[in-house]
């Protein structure tokens, strides 16, 4: 019944878009939103990292902290999805590592060891790594993804006389690059090294500035962990969330890390020192959860130790450090969102000075539209107006209203205006995409028409019977599809009663979760599982076991994922469809994980 339901929307559908085709009736739309890169879990980056080592880094980075830098960036990352690539350069490409994705901790150890194998050269030339960073990426990023560029270097260039390279050749072929990557929307985040006090600043802030990515610049290589922190949390629109400084003991102390939400997919904290430190988490409920385990995940390098919590439990979780005595300790952290803010459609036309342009925004996650206004408690938006004619920007505060923001701007001149909402909190902040919409076209007062004339007498013709009865069968038609497609929508609409427990058992240990009580009424038309399970990445398998609402307050689940759905101890079939009443219960062995779901329905 479904599957012919389906055939009759798409019959009826290509029956419309024909006879609009055909007939002379037309519309413009407008507002349309555009595609985005955020309609998945979490923003996922493809980084190349470029780095210079040349005999001159000898001075500027004597201790090769920039590695210890590189690695802790790419510990960082998320536990699986993003992309990596490194180019070590001179004059040449020293070495190179190809984009290799993030699917275990062993690919990150390989990056790393890589970084550890890197050796010095003679000679420099800035362009050569750009260049190159900017070919892999062109060739093996996922469109999907984020590109970016991290150029760690002193800014000099020192070629080899026998070869003829003129530092004029080098400029060229570097502006080349970077009008490659500006094309790309590849932002070159660079970091001078300035040890020896050689820094050549300008051509970096210049990278940095043309691709609209920040520079930085230390005389202390001991920064560099934090400046890699910074950037990793700019490129994601996140913000470093500093919990304490902190000089050892010899003993362990205790600080508060606040997970604010449960849209948090990871929780990094990094903990910069000059020798190793040990460390015991607690989590909300008060147990101590062991590091690492399924839950965290441990990174130790020589001046910093990266602990990350996956999909953590709101609330407080207690952190004790226990570091050698008058070691200086620094502690931050950075979350990672599975959250994009997204723009309601705005007309594009039709304004003119004084008017009110009316703008809403509001969170989603994983393509949907945050359900929980639990979020918004903390945050302040604005709306940026950019005037595209005169160049100046406007910011207005928007009002919270609990699950969305909402305000107005008016018109003030007859020009060209880009809006664009930014939304923010403590540790993160999001930025809608922008939208274009003219008032040009009523500029100079009321618009003009033409006058118009009589048309001459024309020879009688027949009555157009067949222009008469198509007409008519083509409104039928269109009543029926507006029939079907308000049944659509008030389907889509429908929401659900109830509330889904779900316990989790792990198959290794045979240690079972506690049952986590998940409330239906928050969503609308459908939801999937792994919403319910906070999105852990872990778990993305569970994107594919959909529910819709059903008739006589029941559910149906929908199993497009590669996990059995069991019931009473049989596997059913629940590609199509298994409705599920109060009190039935399903379970899902998953496939990718050494885990068991177990799901009760409850009314």
């Amino acid at each position: 019944m479904q599957q012919g339901y389906k055939q009759s929307i798409r019959i009826l559908t290509a029956f419309i878009v024909f006879w609009l085709l055909i007939s002379t009736w037309g519309s413009n739309i407008y507002g349309a939103a555009p595609a985005t890169k955020g309609n998945q879990p979490g923003s996922r980056i493809d980084a190349v990292l470029v780095v210079d080592v040349s005999n001159s880094m000898k001075t500027s980075d004597a201790n090769k902290v920039g590695n210890e830098a590189m690695k802790m960036f790419i510990d960082m990352l998320s536990a699986q999805g993003d992309k990596v690539g490194i180019i070590a350069y001179t004059d040449k490409v020293q070495r190179e590592k190809a984009l290799l994705e993030i699917k275990s901790p062993e690919d990150k150890q390989d990056l790393k060891d890589f970084i550890d194998g890197l050796d010095r050269g003679p000679y420099t030339d800035i362009a050569v790594g750009v260049k190159e960073a900017v070919k892999v990426l062109q060739k093996g990023s996922d469109p999907n993804h984020e590109p970016m560029i991290v150029l760690l270097a002193d800014g000099n260039n020192d070629f080899n006389k026998s070869s003829g390279r003129t530092q004029s050749a080098s400029d060229q072929e570097l502006n080349q690059a970077v009008e490659e990557a500006k094309a790309a929307d590849i932002p070159i985040y660079t970091i001078g090294l300035n040890a020896d006090g050689k820094l050549n600043k300008a051509p970096l802030e210049e990278l940095s500035d043309q691709t609209g990515a920040k520079s930085f610049s230390t005389s202390s290589a001991d920064d560099l962990p934090r400046i890699l922190s910074e950037i990793f949390a700019s490129h994601l629109k996140l913000k470093i969330v500093p919990i304490q400084s902190m000089t050892g003991t010899g003993s362990f102390q205790e600080v508060t890390v606040n997970v604010p939400n449960a849209n948090v997919l990871e929780a990094n904290i990094s903990i910069m020192s000059a020798q190793p430190v040990e460390t015991e988490l607690v989590n909300p409920a008060g147990d101590k959860v062991a590091i690492p385990s399924d839950e965290v995940l441990l990174s130790k390098s020589k001046s910093y130790s990266l602990i990350k919590l996956l999909s953590p439990a709101e609330g407080d979780w207690k952190l004790r450090v226990k570091g050698a005595s008058k070691d200086k300790i620094d502690i931050n952290l950075v979350f990672n969102y599975d959250l994009e803010l997204e723009m309601e459609p705005i007309a594009a036309g039709g304004y003119k000075p004084g008017d009110q342009v009316q703008v809403g925004a509001y969170l989603t996650s994983n393509g949907q539209k945050l359900q929980s206004d639990e979020l918004y408690a903390n945050m302040n938006a604005v709306l940026l107006v950019n005037d595209l004619d005169s160049g100046s920007t406007e910011e207005i505060k928007l009002n919270n209203t609990g699950d969305k923001f909402e305000g107005s701007f008016k018109i003030s001149s007859a020009h060209d205006y880009e809006l664009k909402v930014r939304a923010e909190e403590r540790s993160f902040y999001r930025e809608s995409e922008p939208v274009t919409i003219s008032a040009k076209a009523a500029s100079g007062g009321a618009a003009t028409t033409k006058p118009t004339t009589p048309a001459p007498d024309e020879e009688e013709k027949p009555f157009p019977w067949l222009t008469v009865v198509i007409s008519a069968i083509a409104a039928a038609v269109l009543a029926a599809a507006a029939y079907f497609i308000a049944a659509a929508v008030k389907k889509a609409n429908r929401g659900f009663v109830g509330q889904i427990v779900i316990e989790i058992r792990d198959e290794n240990t045979h240690e079972k979760s506690f049952p986590q009580y998940k409330k239906l009424n928050a969503f609308k038309g459908k939801f999937n599982l792994h919403q319910l399970l906070q999105l852990a990445p872990e778990l993305k398998e569970t994107e594919k076991v959909v529910f819709t609402p059903a008739k006589g307050d029941r559910i149906i689940l929908r199993n497009g994922s590669a996990a059995p759905v069991e019931k009473s101890g049989r596997v059913v079939d629940a590609s199509a469809g298994l409705e599920l009443k109060s009190g039935d219960r399903v379970t899902l062995p998953l496939q990718h994980m050494d885990k068991t779901i177990f799901i009760e329905y409850l009314v």
